[in-house]
């Protein structure tokens, strides 16, 4: 899409209109306008935003509803660029786009409570708000005295609520970075504790694939390590045929030996919604950073993800 002024198009960036979601595409337009593209935000509704101000239960409004209005539009040309949250896309390749993810930010979860309290300080029966199946699922498991409560909204919405109806409320530890109130959290929670989306922090970045100028414009963005981290993750749940809401977690982390050499390590996990079953599978393999469709990292995440559904994760899940 071309937008009037001289000759050089404007990129469109399109993005949804929440604090976090503006924040994160306005992280882009800066890198674009760094590249020596010209670019400006396009805010796209989606019917996600509608569904948060209804209070939906996110199980119930189906998987990408906040990232498919967002393609749609990119394909239709309403825009040229789309960024989504990584852990919100389906799983499945999409051939119309190519992507990047920039350098991703803290994966883990942050609790944010009353007097600061920690998850482990939570009195019995504290209210705890969380709508995420996974979430849920781990949370229940590791502290089943406490009662978890529905929660929808954009990141102020679901912290003022905290005080008034509930004790403490879980969310990514990204979204508070970006947005600067990283200082609400009460404590960013051990992934041994409660492991995070699979490819959560992580930003996807797309541009059509037909769409040169606005490769051009974004392509030095791509963080290759955190790119091939989302792969990993996300091979998990694809192998294991799960959406985005189902309660499956994966968690990764890259070492460099001394001679330039990468390895990753790739935690994933299947659990039971009521906390009483779960399983988790973990790998140690090389990997080659310089292979540009990270198949060494999609086969890792396969790998966790057959070694789910060998321990029974189908089940578990169901």
């Amino acid at each position: 899409m071309t937008h009037s002024g001289d000759n050089q198009r404007v990129l469109l960036i399109g993005t949804r209109g929440s604090t976090l979601a503006s924040t994160q595409a306005g992280h882009v337009r800066d890198g674009v306008l760094d590249s020596g593209a010209r670019a400006e935000l396009h805010f796209v509704h989606t019917p996600g935003d509608a569904s948060q101000k209804a209070q939906t239960p996110v199980a119930n409004i189906g998987v990408g509803v906040f990232t498919e209005t967002l393609r749609t539009a990119l394909a239709n040309g309403e825009c040229d660029i789309a960024v989504h949250s990584f852990k919100d896309l389906p799983t499945a390749p999409d051939t119309r786009f190519r992507t990047v993810v920039p350098e991703r930010v803290d994966p883990r979860e942050v609790l944010i409570s009353v007097d600061n309290q920690s998850l482990q300080e939570l009195p019995s029966g504290a209210k705890v708000g969380t709508s995420a199946p996974r979430r849920v699922s781990q949370l229940k498991a590791v502290r089943s005295d406490l009662e978890i409560l529905p929660l929808r909204g954009n990141v102020g919405t679901r912290m003022s609520r905290v005080g008034q109806d509930l004790d403490a409320v879980i969310l990514a530890r990204a979204g508070l970075e970006r947005i600067g109130e990283l200082d609400r959290a009460a404590e960013s929670i051990d992934p041994q504790l409660i492991k995070p989306a699979p490819a959560q922090g992580a930003l996807s970045v797309e541009v059509r694939a037909d769409d040169e100028a606005a490769w051009n414009a974004v392509k030095h963005l791509d963080h290759v390590p955190s790119h091939a981290r989302a792969v990993a993750e996300r091979a998990v749940l694809s192998t294991l045929e799960a959406g985005c809401t189902a309660p499956v977690a994966a968690y990764s982390t890259l070492e460099e030996d001394s001679e330039g050499q990468h390895t990753l390590t790739l935690t994933g996990g299947a659990y039971a919604l009521d906390g009483s079953r779960r399983v988790e599978e973990t790998i140690t393999v090389p990997i080659d950073l310089r292979e540009r469709w990270h198949s060494d990292a999609e086969s890792a995440g396969r790998s966790v993800g057959r070694a789910l559904l060998t321990a029974g994760a189908a089940d578990i899940m169901a």
